[in-house]
């Protein structure tokens, strides 16, 4: 009996340490808190998924010779190429490196910009990320500021459409669509750099990877009838060249025409 007794209240700590370090997990993010045995749903599914990944990602930093957590991340997406990478930066430098390169499974849409709501398109141009959702259907998503001061220009004045999302579970509408694990790494590591203090954490979405030689000659082969489509990539070009050059990112502005200006 006594042997059994010890068991069971082994099994219980355990329990009750795997709880404690939920909680301080869940503490640490900043998350609410009411009571010890008050968790919500997706508080335990966050401190879950951040226990799980933050060591993995602490680990693939160090060997890329990366600093964890990064002060601040870059994200760009290629809708031709499929491709979301995401860049980071500790405080000694100014330069971003690639950390991690992440396949978009599933987009809607076309070649250009969104316009109007209802039309399926993936963005294209500059936007941040402006709301964490660990509620989505989609598994987690990471909201960008779509229509931005340039789209409300541009756009249906009525009705230019909203909520677009990177998120996981693969289906798309208008928004980013990767695999859950990606979505849970993006996630984590944004909430790493804002916890650090990035207010901004910048979403450039272009239509090809211009470096790529069979891309841009899908995209110009596309748009080679269309002249506005020309001129939008000509303009959104500049913001991929000069990252390109030097691995820093410009100030960019957008004048009343909805352009997009490098300063």
């Amino acid at each position: 009996m006594e042997l059994r007794f010890i068991s069971v209240m082994k099994n219980k700590i355990n329990k009750y340490c795997i709880l404690v370090l939920l909680c301080l997990t869940i503490s640490a993010m900043g998350f609410s808190q009411n009571a010890f045995f008050g968790i919500t749903k997706t508080e335990f599914k966050l401190a879950a998924i951040f226990s799980r990944i933050e060591d993995s990602l602490a680990r693939q930093f160090e060997r890329q010779n990366l600093t964890w957590p990064p002060s601040s991340i870059y994200i760009r997406s290629f809708k031709f190429d499929r491709q979301l990478e995401v860049w980071v930066k500790d405080d000694s430098t100014n330069k971003f490196k690639l950390f991690k390169s992440y396949k978009v499974c599933m987009q809607s849409g076309t070649m250009g910009p969104k316009r109007m709501e209802g039309d399926y398109q993936v963005p294209e141009g500059f936007y941040h990320i402006n709301e964490f959702n660990p509620n989505s259907n989609y598994h987690l998503s990471l909201g960008i500021n779509y229509p931005n001061a340039s789209d409300r220009i541009l756009s249906d004045a009525n009705k230019p459409g909203g909520s677009i999302y990177i998120h996981g579970n693969c289906v798309s509408t208008g928004c980013i669509a990767i695999s859950d694990a990606p979505i849970e790494e993006l996630y984590v590591l944004a909430s790493a750099s804002k916890n650090k203090g990035q207010e901004f954490i910048p979403v450039h979405i272009f239509p090809v990877k211009y470096s790529n030689k069979t891309s841009l000659e899908y995209l110009n082969n596309t748009i080679k009838d269309n002249v506005y489509l020309q001129q939008f990539n000509k303009n959104i070009r500049e913001v991929f060249d000069y990252f390109e050059m030097d691995k820093e990112l410009p100030v960019i502005l957008v004048n009343r025409k909805g352009e997009y200006v490098i300063n």
